[in-house]
């Protein structure tokens, strides 16, 4: 699978455990520090990453701006051995929705899943 690490997510303990992994993955630290969300997302959407953030600007990109997307996963107040935690259990468990451009948010207590094209929600 392929990644873009948001500026907000860009942990070099979770970049190393998804290379480990072996995930391509590129960080928004790494020649994309001052880019937009807006570039992120469409950098994002053209190379086929999934996005991993803690910013929820992008759910106003794409529900209120209509942006074409690939997977988004918000990593919301977790610390960074629990983002780990929490991005290898969705690969595991929810490759299929990470695959189809779904928007997943991800707490302590709870995986909701948004699938493309659906209003509606789906979780744990």
């Amino acid at each position: 699978m392929r990644f873009l690490l948001d500026s907000c997510s860009a942990s070099r303990t979770l970049q190393k455990a998804l290379i480990d992994l072996g995930h391509d993955v590129l960080s928004a630290r790494d020649g994309y520090s001052s880019a937009t969300d807006e570039e992120l997302l469409t950098l994002a959407y053209k190379e086929n990453r999934v996005l991993i953030t803690a910013d929820k600007d992008f759910g106003e990109l794409v529900f209120l701006h209509r942006r074409p997307h690939p997977c988004i996963v918000r990593l919301v107040e977790l610390r960074v051995t629990e983002e780990v935690d929490a991005m290898q259990d969705l690969i595991e468990r929810h490759d299929d929705a990470m695959c189809n451009g779904a928007i997943i948010v991800v707490t302590k207590k709870q995986v909701r899943i948004r699938p493309a094209g659906s209003g509606r929600r789906s979780g744990d």
